[in-house]
């Protein structure tokens, strides 16, 4: 029962392999956004670490001590991809890969800066809450899916899907 009707029912019917693949897409890209949150927490950690160090101990100015915490957090969050989500796609830890992935992590910052000024200066919600909502809430989640679009796509291109789309060499 349950065979295939053109043979009367003797074979069991067989499901094309595309049929699991959403499933398998799935699952994969769960995973990915998982390791990328993970680099993504230890890359705010390293951030907000070198930020108060710089800060307090060492006494350094408001800007130094966030552009050395942002390229902190960029190394950490690059190396977490590459050494742990992406480490099946990325074959060596290049520095092209990296000039791309904190090129990816600068276009979010303005994201986030850019989602902060409308908020500010274009719709005039000027309260610290406003500001915390348009700069941390809505441009945070906005940034974060440019960042793992662009990490994704961009750094840690899909090796097989690379393969597809080149052109085959004639000689």
């Amino acid at each position: 029962m349950g065979g295939d009707v053109r043979d009367g029912g003797r074979r069991p019917v067989t499901r094309p392999r595309h049929w699991h693949r959403p499933r398998h897409r799935h699952r994969r890209l769960s995973g990915e956004l998982l390791g990328f949150a993970a680099a993504g927490l230890a890359a705010y950690a390293a951030d907000l670490a070198v930020f108060l160090l710089l800060r307090g101990p060492l006494g350094q100015d408001p800007l130094t001590a966030k552009t050395l915490s942002f390229l902190a957090g960029c190394t950490v969050a690059y190396l977490g991809n590459a050494l742990g989500t992406y480490r099946r796609r990325a074959t060596t830890v290049a520095l092209r890969d990296y000039a791309v992935f904190f090129a990816v992590n600068l276009a979010g910052a303005a994201v986030q800066l850019l989602c902060l000024a409308v908020s500010h200066h274009g719709l005039g919600l000027t309260s610290a809450r406003a500001d915390t909502v348009s700069g941390l809430g809505v441009g945070m989640v906005l940034a974060t899916c440019l960042r793992f679009w662009g990490t994704r796509t961009l750094v840690f291109r899909n090796p097989a899907t690379e393969e597809a789309r080149r052109p085959p060499w004639t000689g």
